[in-house]
């Protein structure tokens, strides 16, 4: 029997949802793995550095990594209405944060990256210092006044208001609106010397996995609560029902699309390298 393939992907419970069948092993005909939970901040740097099989990254951090390791076409998160949010203290125009003190949860994430991209248009002069928080850390930071504002992921969406913040841009909507394409998150990636059929086998454990969540939810729901940071259980449900969705299960055409236009349209402004011509030919076809 081949010892099992490194996964890591987040504690958030889009993920753990996602992949509960086939990392608690109810999945007979899908290849073995050994899990790790971590931030997508390590798994960011995880995948830069080679270290695992199968990760959870952010795709923005593609660029770096195309060389060692491929885009799967699902298992990521990816859609509509589900970007990140800009969160100030008090009601204001964008302008405003011209110069402004910035809290993000990472400088490798996707939502960093949307920001830049709208900062870019939105923000006259640009912003000011960009600071590092852990996600849980960054509503209070705005709220007490330690920074101008906050950019925010996940159940932040739905939890913001109890903090008294307002919601001064939505990365997603602004996204969508400029090119009417769903918004890239998260990637599943798979090392490329693996081979490929081993990658489609990764490809269909990963389906397999978000249909057996889809057909039976509460399989997976200690498990899903056991790792959801203290969230409740009612944030938990929003949160699963807007991240995972029809590009969870199926990228796409479409979603290869919004993924290669983020690329691309990041790479035009200088904030990442160039991908190289023909690093997707093969993802839809696992």
């Amino acid at each position: 029997m081949p010892a099992p393939l490194t996964l890591a992907h987040s504690s958030c419970p889009n993920d753990t949802f996602v992949f509960h069948a086939w990392t608690e092993g109810l999945l007979p005909d899908a290849p073995g793995v050994t899990l790790t939970l971590a931030d997508i901040d390590v798994t960011n740097g995880q995948a830069r550095r080679g270290e695992l099989d199968v990760l959870k990254v952010s795709y923005g951090v593609l660029p770096h990594i195309l060389d060692e390791y491929a885009l799967l076409p699902c298992g990521g998160a990816l859609g509509h209405g589900c970007g990140p949010l800009v969160l100030v203290a008090e009601p204001g125009e964008p302008a405003a944060l011209a110069g402004a003190r910035v809290a993000v949860p990472s400088t490798t994430s996707t939502a960093y990256l949307l920001f830049r991209l709208w900062a870019a248009d939105a923000v006259p002069g640009g912003v000011g210092e960009i600071v590092v928080l852990p996600f849980h850390e960054i509503m209070p930071a705005v709220r007490d006044g330690l920074v101008d504002a906050g950019l925010v992921i996940h159940e932040a969406r739905f939890t913001y208001g109890r903090y008294g913040l307002h919601r001064t841009a939505d990365m997603g909507e602004e996204w969508e609106k400029r090119t009417g394409l769903p918004i890239p998150l998260g990637a599943i990636v798979a090392r490329r010397s693996l081979g490929t059929p081993v990658l489609r086998s990764l490809a269909d454990a990963t389906r397999a996995s978000v249909r057996a969540a889809r057909r039976d939810p509460d399989a997976s729901r200690a498990h899903v609560l056991r790792h959801a940071q203290e969230m409740e259980p009612d944030v938990v449900d929003q949160h699963i029902d807007l991240y995972v969705n029809e590009f969870t299960a199926d990228l796409g055409e479409n979603g290869l699309h919004a993924v290669r236009t983020l690329l691309d349209r990041s790479a035009g402004l200088g904030l990442l390298p160039p991908v190289p011509d023909g690093s997707f030919d093969a993802t839809l076809a696992l």
